[in-house]
């Protein structure tokens, strides 16, 4: 059930304190999106227990999960102008961001980074809208001093993950988790040993049963488009997070990336 008509069919129910948190996200959903528990009890004049209790009035485990129902209430619609739509996208983005924070398996990024960074060489795999989160991935690790590649082209993909060895890692990125080529490859660096590392969205899917680490993003992609909008950038959040403990632990890292800095320097004005 919509959160918003939800809100309204118990509304007569709800305390005078909780009507005030009710109204405040009637007068404008979004508004919540970015405040924090005792942010919302603020605005609203009420303690931080009542904002829980509100949430929990609604069917939902905590606060959180009200921000997340809320966020994907607001559907962009033809009457939406310009700023709506783009605010609208930054709630859906904030929601599946969130949403993977709490459902990645910290121990498989750890060791995903234990590896990559004792890795001989490193692959990345990404095909159609992955592709671009493959090359970005790529560019950061290469800036680390890394020995990485990135394979947007099937045929590539098949070579390169056959001559792979078991110093190497295999990283593949989908959303879907089953684009053929994508866990072929996989499977391919698998079979010769590489330790393979797949990012790719919550669920069964191919790609799970052919990795040895799986970092999942959580996305509710919207159903007027095929393209993974919202996937794409909690994709680039994992890659970003590993990049950030890579910097801080990996040996000389500080060094490569002033060559890197120094290297590009005559490339600006």
């Amino acid at each position: 059930m919509n959160t918003a008509l939800n809100i309204k069919i118990l509304y007569d129910k709800m305390g005078t304190a909780e009507k005030k948190i009710a109204d405040f996200i009637m007068e404008n959903p979004s508004a919540i999106i970015p405040l924090s528990v005792s942010e919302l009890a603020s605005q609203c004049g009420c303690g931080d227990a009542t904002v829980v209790r509100f949430a929990k009035r609604l069917g939902f485990d905590g606060y959180q999960s009200l921000k997340i129902s809320i966020a994907q209430d607001q559907n962009i619609t033809q009457n939406d102008n310009a700023f709506e739509v783009f605010e609208k996208v930054c709630n859906d983005i904030y929601c599946s961001l969130e949403k993977t924070k709490n459902n990645i398996n910290a121990d498989s990024l750890s060791s995903a980074c234990s590896v990559i960074i004792n890795a001989s060489k490193i692959a990345v795999f990404g095909l159609g809208n992955s592709a671009s989160v493959a090359l970005d991935a790529t560019h950061k690790l290469l800036r680390l001093g890394l020995n990485c590649a990135c394979y947007t082209d099937n045929h590539m993909q098949a070579i390169a993950s056959s001559h792979l060895t078991a110093n190497d890692v295999a990283i593949a990125i989908t959303h879907s988790g089953s684009s053929k080529d994508i866990v072929q490859a996989l499977q391919t660096a698998k079979d010769v040993g590489a330790t393979t590392i797949a990012i790719t969205n919550i669920g069964k899917s191919p790609i799970v049963k052919v990795s040895d680490y799986v970092l999942n993003t959580v996305s509710d992609e919207t159903n007027y488009t095929i393209l993974g909008l919202n996937s794409r950038i909690a994709q680039l959040a994992i890659i970003d997070a590993i990049y950030s403990y890579l910097v801080c632990n990996l040996p000389n890292a500080k060094e490569f990336i002033t060559k890197t800095e120094s290297a590009l320097l005559n490339k600006k004005y």
